[in-house]
């Protein structure tokens, strides 16, 4: 990314077009990452408001207004208190949300509304490329939202284990397990339809209320919880509580949360990177 912010074009001196292209091939999938960020910029404010409101807001009508009345008549939760209980879950139930927005309209967009997919196809960039470089730019802002509430659960006393910021890197993979294989879907679709409403009503919502974010999966009837262990919100949830509280989890169950939330981004990048290579040399 340094290098294309310093290069020869911004000083002024022309780049062999043949240069150009070798650059584009090797990392077509950084220059269209460079070109989402840009373009996610203009609706930076909103964005932002968004990223910053929605923590507090889950934090603060969750983790205090609802904690106090857990508190008050069932006391600690897994051995602590509400808002410790329920705030490591609350960011991966966040970012996981986020990736159902950047993944589904934003898609669409690329391959219908400003087909900005099939001119950056027409470059050296190739198709593969632009799908892990979609995927690439929103990862940053997974990241951003993880470590935004990852602060406030320090600043509202929730993150009590020693190694709380682990909770970044699980709520970035959780996110990218869910964004990546909705990406491969969203490719697939020519016409917006009624998919992407099904997406947040049938899919995204029962992970948020099902997924053990508010109370513990096993205390749910056996005919939901596997809504949670399909869940990458559910595995996400688990590693976050671990790394926030210290939540005792067997290695091996830790090895399955892990390596399903990987399982599902590789599968969702390889099945992504075939649908777009398709779509755009049609």
């Amino acid at each position: 990314m340094t290098e294309m912010l310093s290069g020869p074009v911004y000083t002024g001196r022309g780049i062999d077009p043949m240069t150009s292209a070798a650059r584009a091939r090797r990392r077509g999938w950084l220059f269209f990452a460079e070109h989402q960020l840009r373009n996610m910029r203009r609706y930076g404010w909103p964005i932002l408001v968004a990223d910053i409101g929605q923590p507090i807001l889950y934090l603060v009508a969750m983790g205090l207004g609802l904690g106090a009345v857990v508190d008050a008549n069932a006391g600690p939760v897994d051995g602590v208190d509400y808002l410790t209980f329920v705030a490591p879950a609350l960011l991966v139930s966040t970012v996981v949300m986020k990736a159902s927005e950047e993944m589904t309209y934003p898609v669409m967009e690329g391959f219908k509304w400003r087909r900005t997919y099939f001119g950056t196809a027409a470059s050296p960039v190739g198709a593969r490329q632009i799908a892990v470089g979609h995927l690439a730019a929103v990862s940053l802002r997974f990241l951003a939202v993880s470590v935004f509430f990852w602060l406030l659960m320090l600043l509202f006393g929730a993150a009590t284990g020693g190694w709380s910021w682990l909770v970044i890197p699980v709520g970035v993979l959780s996110s990218l397990a869910f964004a990546a294989p909705l990406q491969a879907y969203a490719a697939t679709l020519r016409d917006e339809g009624f998919q992407f409403a099904f997406v947040q009503r049938f899919i995204v919502m029962p992970m948020f209320l099902f997924a053990g974010t508010f109370f513990e999966l096993s205390s749910m009837p056996g005919y939901l919880q596997w809504i949670g262990w399909v869940s990458p919100v559910w595995h996400g949830t688990e590693l976050a509580r671990m790394a926030g509280y210290g939540r005792a989890i067997p290695p091996a169950m830790v090895a399955v949360h892990v390596g399903f939330l990987a399982a599902c981004t590789l599968v969702g990048v390889l099945l992504a990177r075939r649908i777009y290579a398709r779509r755009l040399s049609e």
